[in-house]
């Protein structure tokens, strides 16, 4: 299985925002947007901040889809 955070960016488009602005919102790292915009992996900790900057669920900013599917 892969993590992909297609449906991340579609809220920020939604919101209007942009990367840098997800940056400053969570206070998480140049790096970590980075991680998160090649689907790698990040802690949890990056994950509830940009969960609770955005105001939302961890289904709202991530998926699961099988390696075959990629």
């Amino acid at each position: 299985m892969a993590i992909s955070y297609k449906k991340l960016w579609k809220l920020l488009i939604d919101k209007d925002m942009k990367k840098k602005d997800l940056q400053a919102a969570a206070g998480i790292s140049s790096a970590s947007v980075t991680k998160l915009a090649k689907n790698e992996n990040v802690n949890t900790e990056v994950l509830q901040k940009v969960c609770t900057a955005l105001n939302c669920d961890i289904s709202d900013i991530m998926e699961m889809i099988p390696e075959n599917n990629q």
